[in-house]
């Protein structure tokens, strides 16, 4: 039965930077934006395997602002507990979020069969979250659409995708319910991006859930950061190691490419073996080549940047490669070490000081790479305790996220005061200090919900 009250349940992102999730409640119809994996604090990873406060056979359909796993990485699991309808976003969105999901649910498939194998698991056995066949019942009810039209979603609910830079595929998400428009910002991208155009930004919010990951920090300027990258480079190579970069399989690991290929080319840097070891990120290079309207690149670009790398798709070639102690530069997944390729590295290659680790992007609370980021000099790894003796640094003008700069400026065509807004998808450092930055530069109040809160919209 349809109300005049409209119910937010805050199922994720809320307080914390993963897991976005958002349910919207009409009365009669109920609608998910975002179903990701929280990531990060053990905490947080448990919930991943608890069932969502909200009935879900209830739920009419599901709105992907893009393809991450903290922002798709749950759909498995919401299938598997019933969940039967549509899933909308844009057609690079579901593209990145099939290689994503298949990506996840290997590398889970795989870690749980080396855990029971060596028996380092309090579980007996150890499973997956969800399995490559999970993933298989999952893809069948994404609906893909074009960016920047309305799509009558529900009885008196339309949906509108606009470009919001970040990734390929990217959007943040307009929902006209009751008169009243639902502004869903998820990830909102840099405003001078090598690869991607600027975000569009909305005229009209009149509930905004506005992320904060990057609240009260400020990016250098990407050009300013690939003279960094060079030195780092030369000084890692002149020693005698090797450069691990961990980077999201989407975008980012294109984006190093590209910075390394353009180097090389201007031989700026040695030339050594470049390996680029992710399936997914594989994948999504063919993608690129699909999506020429979504990105900067020509086609001769992609071709030259690819030109330039070795491509490791086999589990065998990296098992092979992690033992090998000659220079050379490796990107590989994931980007805050929470799993995949890179830890098959570390595990062999930490122990090296004349080795580099650079982290090109966010690392949340709890995860390995904050972790290591803030000091720690042991790396727990597939049931090991290793010793940590890398070099690790950290360049954050490449970050695929907009700045505290940035994120003011995405709300500077909105015409009229917003009556709520949700600071939402940030730790709470940051979310503070941009509730802060909106109340001085607008003069408008915001609050900071919390997870599996619930707050009313008349």
């Amino acid at each position: 039965m349809e109300t005049d009250t409209i119910k937010i349940h805050f199922l994720g992102a809320a307080g914390t930077v993963t897991g976005s999730k958002y349910l919207l409640d009409t009365g009669d119809r109920k609608i998910l934006v975002d179903c990701g994996l929280f990531q990060g604090l053990k905490e947080l990873r448990l919930k991943n395997w608890e069932y969502p406060p909200v009935n879900i056979n209830e739920i009419d359909a599901v709105l992907l602002t893009h393809g991450h796993l903290d922002h798709t990485g749950y759909l498995p699991r919401l299938v598997k507990q019933g969940f039967r309808g549509p899933i909308y976003g844009t057609y690079p969105t579901l593209d990145i979020a099939k290689i994503i999901l298949n990506d996840s649910a290997k590398i889970q498939e795989q870690e749980a069969e080396r855990a029971n194998k060596e028996g380092y698991s309090k579980h007996s056995p150890a499973e997956p979250l969800y399995d490559l066949k999970d993933v298989e019942k999952t893809i069948p009810y994404f609906k893909g659409i074009p960016p920047n039209q309305w799509l009558p979603l529900l009885k008196n609910v339309k949906a509108r995708f606009q470009y919001n830079g970040h990734i390929l595929g990217a959007t943040y998400i307009e929902l006209d319910v009751q008169d009243k428009r639902f502004v869903f910002s998820g990830d909102i991208g840099r405003t001078n991006d090598l690869l991607l155009y600027p975000p569009v930004k909305p005229e009209r919010a009149d509930v905004l859930f506005m992320e904060s990951t990057y609240g009260g920090r400020f990016h250098p300027e990407e050009k300013e950061a690939i003279p960094l990258i060079e030195k780092l480079v030369n000084d890692t190579l002149s020693r005698g190691g090797s450069l691990f970069i961990p980077s999201f399989s989407v975008e980012r690991a294109q984006l190093m490419m590209l910075i390394f290929s353009r180097l090389l080319e201007q031989n700026k840097i040695p030339k050594v073996p470049m390996i680029m070891d992710s399936p997914m990120g594989a994948n999504v290079l063919e993608l690129f080549h699909r999506t020429r309207d979504w990105h900067r690149l020509e086609a001769h670009e992609c071709d030259e940047m690819c030109s330039h790398f070795t491509v490791v798709s086999s589990y065998r070639e990296t098992m092979e490669l992690r033992t090998d102690n000659k220079p050379k530069i490796v990107i590989a997944g994931s980007g805050m070490l929470t799993g995949g390729r890179m830890l098959n590295y570390l595990e062999t290659q930490a122990q090296n000081p004349d080795n580099t680790l650079l982290f090109v992007g966010y690392q949340a609370d709890g995860t390995r790479g904050r972790k290591l980021l803030e000091g720690e000099k042991v790396l727990k790894v597939y049931g090991k305790t290793v010793p940590f003796k890398m070099q690790v640094t950290e360049i954050e003008g490449l970050s695929a996220h907009a700045d505290h700069a940035e994120l003011l400026d995405w709300l500077s065509d909105i015409e009229e005061r917003p009556e709520r807004i949700f600071i939402i998808h940030g730790e709470k450092e940051g979310a503070e200090a941009l509730k802060k930055g909106i109340k001085e530069t607008y003069g408008w109040e915001s609050e900071i919900p919390q997870l599996y809160g619930i707050e009313e919209i008349r």
